[in-house]
């Protein structure tokens, strides 16, 4: 099982506990990455480990790569990303375009993309 904890600092400030790691996320973006930007930062770090997998697995040798996941919310109501883009970088590695399509397949099994298309039942409760 995955747990979080989230401590609210101040303002608009929290820390988010995982374990004995933690990092800072705040609403204004002052003092860390936002609640939106978090959620872009595990969909991208979640794909990049698929495709480290992929390409391990494979034995293409890929020094570096890069990936930048990007979305704005909805202008209705209620406030979402309609649409989230992803673009991976492999850094000028050779990689034909069969190959490409077999990672971009291959990526996309990561269970947060798979969280994210399934849409899950969110349970919420005061204590």
């Amino acid at each position: 099982m995955y747990r979080v904890e989230i401590d609210y600092k101040t303002g608009y400030t929290f820390v988010a506990k995982a374990g004995d790691r933690e990092f800072v996320i705040d609403a204004k973006a002052e003092e860390g990455l936002s609640p939106p930007q978090v959620l872009l930062a595990s969909l991208a770090s979640c794909m990049g480990v698929y495709l480290r997998k992929y390409l391990e697995g494979s034995n293409l040798k890929v020094p570096t790569f890069k990936i930048t996941a990007e979305a704005e919310f909805s202008q209705t109501p209620p406030m979402s990303f309609k649409v989230i883009n992803v673009l991976i970088n492999l850094q000028d590695a050779q990689i034909d375009e069969r190959r490409r399509k077999v990672i971009l397949e291959f990526i996309k099994n990561c269970p947060v993309h798979n969280t994210l298309k399934g849409s899950p039942q969110i349970k919420v409760n005061l204590e």
